[in-house]
């Protein structure tokens, strides 16, 4: 069965009624015939229906044992966190969310676990950091903000040597454009606020496990610590994902010819798309993944920030916002949104320039946003000089 049928098919009819469309079970309890006898569901927070057919779909479609599903991405990586113990130490991609990056940093170091950072987009760099106490090994692939692409395979056999597992965040390529656990990973987490629902209208995270074992524990967790998502969000997620494979095809190839006419702009520095050859793991990507997706980022010509205030500023299409993966395009600055959080000399340590733009492609034609891009791209030539000096100096402390 090919991918888009499988996803279809994979949302279950209703039993009970034939109803097409996942019905929204909105109960917080369930009548049982007797103490401990029910259908299989007695309180919304450790199962509920509705739920368990957005966390079967996922579990299909990451070709996964089984998967959970969490009021938020970032619930959704706390829960996984939390299989691990003080004093464990997790290894993780130094171009790595600002979100992920504040949770590790500001929460769970109190806690005794210690993150690690190194560039993962070389294998080798994982030998000589990986030690005896690590016992994740933390990959996006592709990276937010830098679109850095790391060797799931490769990388999966040395966490393994280890004993540590692999955890991928599989939220840039979704699970239609790349499976990492057919790859080797034990662990998948998803912001499923971002392509797998599709259209900026929920909050949503999900982790996909490989095995009974690590199922049984991210059960106990997601129902000891309560971070659910509730049955309207799942079934918004599950309407999500019925066009799923429609909107990455769409949105990748349009990604894709955005990133050729950025990579020729005379004010573009350095972009970043796995998409191009240029990429310098673009061979890596081609192995992982169908499509490249539909995030690009670029920094500008002597980094310079006051242009690039200006840029997110006078796009028309793409709307300045935090977020991504919607059906609308969206532009953010990372050093004052998605990454502020980072201090500055990290930031520049990991590739995020002061002047990095992220662009999240929608289904909007391309001829339009490129449109869209050359007018801002003027707008900056004539303007010359920010005029908020005041986040200019904000940065330069954070």
């Amino acid at each position: 069965m090919l991918a888009t049928t499988k996803i279809i098919h994979s949302i279950p009819v209703d039993e009970q009624t034939g109803a097409i469309s996942v019905p929204i079970y909105q109960t917080s309890t369930f009548v049982q015939e007797a103490p401990g006898v029910n259908k299989g569901f007695d309180y919304s927070r450790t199962n509920n229906p509705t739920r368990k057919a957005l966390e079967d779909l996922v579990a299909s479609l990451e070709n996964g044992y089984a998967g959970f599903a969490f009021g938020s991405g970032l619930a959704a990586i706390d829960c996984v966190i939390k299989l691990l113990s003080a004093g464990d130490e997790i290894l993780a991609v130094s171009n790595l969310y600002g979100g992920t990056f504040r949770l590790f940093d500001k929460i769970f170091k109190k806690f005794g676990i210690t993150v690690n950072y190194t560039d993962t987009t070389d294998w080798v760099n994982v030998v000589e950091a990986i030690t005896d106490k690590t016992k994740m090994v933390w990959l996006e692939t592709p990276t937010n903000p830098c679109l850095q692409i790391s060797d799931i395979e490769a990388i999966g056999k040395i966490a393994h040597q280890y004993g540590a597992y692999l955890v991928v965040d599989n939220t840039f390529a979704s699970p239609v454009l790349q499976k990492p656990i057919d790859f080797g990973a034990d662990i998948v987490v998803h912001s499923a606020t971002k392509y797998i629902a599709g259209h900026s209208d929920v909050i949503a995270g999900l982790v996909i496990v490989n095995s009974p074992e690590l199922a049984k524990e991210v059960k106990f967790i997601q129902n000891a610590c309560g971070g659910i998502l509730g049955p309207f969000d799942s079934w918004l997620t599950i309407r999500g994902i019925e066009t799923i494979s429609l909107r990455m095809d769409r949105i990748s190839d349009t990604a894709l010819k955005l990133a050729q006419y950025l990579e020729q702009h005379d004010l573009v520095d350095v972009i970043h798309y796995p998409g191009l050859s240029s990429h310098p793991n673009h061979h890596i990507a081609c192995k992982q993944q169908k499509k490249f997706g539909g995030i690009i980022s670029f920094s500008l010509k002597q980094d310079r920030l006051n242009e690039a205030l200006d840029f997110v500023g006078a796009t028309q299409l793409f709307k300045l916002a935090e977020s991504l993966g919607g059906v609308k395009s969206l532009i953010a600055h990372a050093a004052s949104m998605t990454h502020k959080t980072i201090p500055r000399a990290i930031r520049h340590q990991i590739g995020v320039q002061d002047s990095l733009i992220r662009l999240s492609v929608g289904i909007e034609d391309a001829e339009d946003l490129i449109e869209d891009l050359e007018q801002a791209f003027e707008k900056v030539q004539k303007n010359g000089r920010l005029k908020s000096f005041s986040l200019k100096a904000s940065l330069a402390k954070v």
